[in-house]
C-alpha cells in the first residue's frame, strides 16, 4: 500500500510540474508537448485509481487527439519566418 501511495504522489507531482511548464514555455509547440505530458500523467493516474475506461478516453483525447489538433493549428497559423527563429 505504501508503494502505491508513493507512485500516486509521483504521478500527481509530474502532472503539476508538466502543467506549470505548459504555462511557462514561450514557444507554443513546447507548451503543447508539455500539455500532452500532463494528459499522459492524468491517464496514468486514472489507471492507478482503477478507472481504465476513463484512462483510455483521457489517453486518446487528452494526450493524442488534442495534441495533434493543436500542432496542426500551430503549423497552419505560423509564418515561415517565425519557424526559423
Amino acid at each position: 500500500m505504501n508503494a502505491l501511495i508513493s507512485l500516486n504522489t509521483l504521478v500527481i507531482l509530474g502532472m503539476v510540474i508538466s502543467a506549470v511548464l505548459a504555462v511557462r514555455f514561450e514557444k507554443p509547440l513546447s507548451s503543447v508537448i508539455a500539455l500532452a505530458v500532463t494528459g499522459a500523467f492524468a491517464a496514468l493516474e486514472f489507471i492507478l485509481l482503477n478507472a481504465p475506461d476513463v484512462a483510455i478516453s483521457e489517453a486518446a483525447v487528452g494526450a493524442v487527439l488534442t495534441t495533434a489538433i493543436f500542432i496542426i493549428a500551430i503549423k497552419k497559423t505560423t509564418k515561415k519566418e517565425d519557424e526559423e527563429k
